[in-house]
Parts: structure tokens; sequence; C-alpha cells
């Protein structure tokens, strides 16, 4: 980088001007009101600073991850079925938010001795206390927590207008509590995963995968909507109550997931680290755009019309694949990454609907799909990971999370039930399990 440097005119004094010049030179200076230097932070305070504000600026990113979900959600569901969604969407925030506290950050990165961490309350220093390391341990806390209320908010939206709201609820309370706690100390916790060498930078498996799988396990059990499919093969198309909604949805997450991938880096107190960042924001929003236009392209081929649900998919595939290495791809390979994201949601949504698996959002090939794909193609531009190890990592976060995932949505159904009644589906969740209506004024009175 150059620095110039301005300098004035040297232009010779007058007579006059040298002896007032003397004159002033011998004058003594009044005191000043600090005669001390001024105290300057260290290079490891700098750091520190720089390092926690990357955290607390990626972490409220993050959060406003948690409006994106709900606005696209909103948008995919019908009018029936908005303050629901709405409602879950809070709720899920708030657990993570609890239960990470509780025993999530405990399990997950404290005394992680291979496969889980510790069973307790986490906390940080009190207030004033200074020299907590690299960054502030609060910030860390609040940075890694965003993540988990991330992985609930994949399982709300496959779900959607049909699961009854509280065993939903109680999923959530295992999730972010322990499952996917447990699974993520195996990786960012330093477990097994992490010292075999496997690389997930920001989690393409840790986070949208585990909440894929734990979405794919609930819908098998849960079973579709009413009306989606016939007997006879054929698929009944549900539009979504409002797209303005689910566009402004993508956006918000588009957006967040600067902080998702860029705070990942972790650090910013350097030259190299700051590059770094804006590397992976590049990285991120090549990704996120090569996804909408595949998507865009792809459906105009095999549909004649563009089917904007797939374009916005498009972007959150786009996104989901280059998180799992956003920082090494050279720009060409994050655009194919995002492409092929975008390409994996135009195929394999007809192949839910085929295998008569029913995700409202299509979070599970956005997700659960493109997770798989952005993780197995992270050896195609970082050295450090293979294609044997990422194999293994997908697999073992695949089994943990459908199998325990599994077996307690099995319970909930034996116990609480998870699914409304036919009546209360078709009446709309909003007046069966919440009781405000989202658009009252659109809708019938249901005999009131």
């Amino acid at each position: 980088m150059m620095y110039r440097t301005l300098k004035s005119a040297a232009r010779p004094l007058a007579p006059g001007g040298l002896a007032l010049a003397a004159m002033l030179a011998t004058m003594p200076l009044p005191a000043l009101a600090q005669e001390t230097a001024p105290e300057f932070a260290s290079a490891a305070e700098t750091a520190f600073i720089f390092n926690t504000l990357l955290f607390l600026m990626g972490g409220f990113l993050v959060m406003w991850m948690a409006a994106g979900f709900a606005m696209l959600e909103a948008g995919m569901v019908r009018t029936k079925n908005v303050s629901m969604q709405l409602l879950k969407n809070i709720a899920l925030y708030s657990i993570a938010g609890l239960m990470y506290w509780v025993v999530g950050y405990s399990l997950m990165y404290v005394d992680v001795s291979g496969y889980i961490g510790s069973f307790a309350p986490y906390s940080w220093p009190a207030a004033g206390t200074a020299n907590e390391g690299d960054y502030s341990v609060a910030s860390d806390w609040f940075f890694q927590m965003v993540f988990v209320a991330t992985a609930a908010s994949i399982v709300s939206g496959t779900l959607a207008e049909r699961i009854k709201l509280w065993p939903f609820l109680i999923f959530v309370v295992v999730l972010t509590g322990f499952i996917y706690p447990i699974a993520g100390s195996w990786k960012w916790g330093g477990g097994w995963l992490d010292a075999m060498g496997f690389q997930d930078f920001a989690g393409s498996t840790l986070v949208h995968s585990v909440g894929g799988w734990a979405a794919l396990a609930g819908a098998l059990l849960l079973g579709a909507r009413n009306g989606k499919y016939a007997s006879d093969g054929r698929v009944s198309p549900i539009p979504g109550s409002n797209m303005a909604l689910a566009t402004l949805g993508t956006f918000i997450l588009w957006l967040g997931w600067f902080g998702f991938n860029g705070a990942s880096q972790l650090a910013m107190g350097t030259n190299a680290d700051a590059s770094d960042i804006s590397r992976i924001f590049a990285n991120t929003n090549l990704a996120a755009a090569a996804g909408v236009v595949a998507a865009l392209l792809l459906t105009q081929v095999l549909y004649k019309k563009v089917d904007i649900t797939f374009v916005l998919n498009g972007a959150l595939a786009g996104l989901v694949s280059i998180t799992a290495e956003p920082l090494t791809p050279s720009p060409f390979m994050a655009i194919v990454i995002g492409a092929v994201g975008g390409i994996i949601v135009v195929l394999t949504v007809p192949l839910l609907d085929k295998l008569r698996i029913d995700d409202v959002v299509g979070a599970i090939p956005v997700h659960l799909l493109a997770g798989i794909w952005g993780t197995l193609a992270v050896p195609l531009t970082n050295s450090d990971a293979s294609f044997s190890v990422q194999i293994v990592g997908i697999v073992a976060y695949g089994a943990f999370t459908f199998v325990v995932s599994y077996v307690v949505w099995m319970v909930l159904k034996q116990t609480m039930g998870l699914r409304v009644s036919a009546e209360d589906e078709m009446n709309g969740l909003d007046v069966a399990e919440v009781g405000v209506e989202a658009y009252p004024e659109f809708m019938p009175m249901h005999g009131r």
C-alpha cells in the first residue's frame, strides 16, 4: 500500500520573522492538563478487541437468520398456518438459547474426551474481568449459541402444517441441548473426528446436515400432509401463502450467512485474518449467486417455466454448499460449488415426492443433501482434507443424528402423538394450536 505525506512549500522567513521565531522558541510553554503520553493498546489487546467484535457481529448476523427462517416458512406455508410457524420459530430460538447455556455448550466444548464434553451449566467471568484470553468468553458462547438455533429452524420448516406444537418443542429441547452439542464436539470441540482430520469450516454437516437428518426422521414418522399424495401416485402441489415473505426471508438468510461463514474464521486480530474474512465473504456471495442462476436455468429447461421456490432454495443450497469450506476455493470453484447446490435442489425435490416424503419448505434437499455435497467438495480446494475422512464424518453424523432423532420422535409419537387431527389440519394450526390467526379477515370463522 502506498502512503503519501503532505509537505508544506518551503519559503524563507523575513528578518522580522526570524526574530519572532527566536523569541517564541525561548518562551516557556503552558502546562498541559495531561503531561503523560497517551496510552495505546498492546497488540494482544487490539487482537482481543477485534476477535471479540467479530464474534459479536457474526453472532447477531446469525441471530438475524432466525427472522429469515421465520419469514421464509411463513411465506411457504398456507395462510391458515402462518401464526404457527412464526410461533415455532421464536420459541425454538429461545429454547435453543436456554438449553445451550444449561448443558449444550459444556457438552460441546468443555473437557471433551473424544465423543462428549461435560454436563454442567456454562458460565463466563464476572463483570470487569480482564485477561480472558484471545477473545471474550461470553462473545464466544453467544456466537456458538446462535448456530444451534439454525439447526432447529431446519426441522421446523420440513414438518410444517401438520405437527403439534408441544411435541415439536420438546424435540427442540433434546436437539439443541444434547444431539447437536454432542455431535458438534466431535469436530469443533476437538473430538475424534477432529483428530482424524475431518474438515467442516462453518457447518455444512455439523449444522445443516444435522438439522436435515433430524427433519428427515421426523418427516418419515409424521407422514405427508392430507391431500399431498394421491393413491394413484399423483402429487398435488400445495402453494405457499406469500412469495414476498419467502423472498424476504431468503435475502435475510443470505445476509446472515456472512456472519455464519465469515465469523467462523474465529479471529480478526491480524492483517491475514481480515483478508481471509474478506475472501470468505466474496466466496459465500458467489456460491449463493451461482445457486440462484443454476436453479433458474434448470427449472426453465425442465419445466418451461421458472419456479420461484426452486430459485429461492437454489440460493440457500449454494450457501449451504460453500459453508464447509468458504476460504480456500478460488472464485471459479466457489461458483461451481454453489451451482451444484442449486442443481441438487431442482433434481431432488421431485425425488422426495416420488418417495412420498413431504418437506414443506424443501429443507432436506437444501440443508441435508447440499450439506453433504459441500462437505464432500472440501478436498477439491483444501489439501488438508481427504475424501475418505470426509465420508467417515458424513456417515457418522448421519447415523448418529438420524437414529437418535428417530427414537426421540418415536417416543413422542407413542406418548403424546405428533400429528394434529385431520379436522385441525383442515382448519389450520393457527386455530387449532395457536388461537391467533395471522390473516383473520381472509379466513372462515370456523363456526365462531
